[in-house]
């Protein structure tokens, strides 16, 4: 009889051929791209130039991501994922209220302000791109918008078919124009004003 070699622990040996990847090196890759994009913008933007930015090999940078369009994407989808659930402050006047300075506060974040409008100007040129960034950007409020509107109407206070994407128009639309593209500051009433001209927008005949 012949003893066996013990099997080896799966707590002590990653699978055969298994990619372990590091967090910190991940979050080095993140930011050398928004370094880059700061930097050069989408249309100059290179894996390589990424890589030497994290100070990484290229391959680290390909086992994550399989081209510079998911890079971006990746990075964009992580600053459109901080913002919180649907408010649910009991009126529709607190949930607009409460949507814009959420908003208002991930409009000020560099994502915003520095990348996002020269992944708008290049997604007219590159219809995968439009397609992608339209997805990463709005999927996610409009779910908020979509919320707030159905709570609105349950409580009586929007008739029923009031469109989601109008609230998200009337809301979104003001603070992207006044905080990124001509990048002025919020007065301080600007939100409360804003928040009640949205809810009467709503309610106008109509909308």
């Amino acid at each position: 009889m012949t003893n066996e070699p013990a099997a080896a622990s799966p707590s002590r040996r990653a699978p055969a051929g298994a990619a372990v990847l590091r967090e910190d090196v991940t979050e080095a890759i993140r930011a050398a791209v928004f370094e880059e994009l700061a930097t050069v913008g989408f249309s100059k933007m290179s894996i390589e130039a990424v890589a030497r930015r994290a100070g990484v090999g290229k391959t680290a940078v390909y086992r994550r991501w399989r081209s510079k369009l998911h890079l971006v994407l990746d990075l964009v989808s992580a600053f459109a994922a901080q913002g919180l659930p649907a408010p649910d402050t009991g009126s529709l006047h607190g949930d607009v209220r409460a949507l814009l300075e959420v908003t208002a506060h991930l409009l000020r974040h560099p994502v915003a302000s520095q990348v996002i409008p020269d992944l708008l100007v290049e997604a007219a040129r590159n219809p995968e791109l439009a397609e992608a960034v339209r997805g990463v950007l709005l999927q996610g409020q409009e779910g908020i918008a979509g919320d707030i509107v159905r709570a609105a109407v349950a409580r009586g206070e929007l008739p029923e078919g009031t469109d989601p994407e109008r609230a998200l128009d009337l809301a979104i639309g003001p603070l992207y124009w006044r905080l990124v593209v001509i990048r002025a500051g919020l007065p301080d009433s600007y939100l409360d004003d804003l928040a009640h001209a949205v809810v009467a927008g709503l309610r106008a005949p109509g909308a």
